[in-house]
């Protein structure tokens, strides 16, 4: 099991901006600050931001992918609207991916930095 996981970020004040708009869709909030991080989550930090000034912006092609799990459709939808409205670009609209699961709703964006990160419910029957 996942306790918390961290991505790089070029410039921790945009991202921690950034990710204050996005996460908040998922109903994390930023829980902790130090010079060179910022953690997010519900209850503890669960998903940290670090600074890494000198970093190249993350490639297309990178292995990075980062899924967080949204109580359902609406939040999905805000996650997506959020992320472009604060500078992300599209990496999958929302919507059904019967590739994966008849139920798996779900949205990818590419972050400040390229970092691909998803937001996914489960569809119950009746949706």
């Amino acid at each position: 099991m996942i306790d918390h996981i961290s991505i790089e970020v070029s410039d921790l004040a945009r991202a921690t901006k950034f990710y204050e708009s996005v996460l908040g869709t998922l109903g994390m909030t930023k829980l902790r600050t130090w010079p060179t991080a910022s953690g997010f989550g519900k209850v503890y930090p669960e998903f940290w931001l670090n600074a890494r000034p000198e970093m190249p912006k993350t490639r297309d092609d990178s292995g990075i992918h980062i899924c967080l799990r949204a109580r359902g459709k609406d939040a999905v939808d805000a996650f997506f609207a959020a992320a472009l409205r604060e500078g992300a670009t599209s990496d999958g609209r929302p919507g059904l991916r019967p590739e994966y699961n008849d139920r798996y709703y779900a949205a990818f964006i590419r972050d400040l930095d390229g970092n691909r990160i998803e937001a996914v419910t489960f569809l119950s029957e009746a949706e």
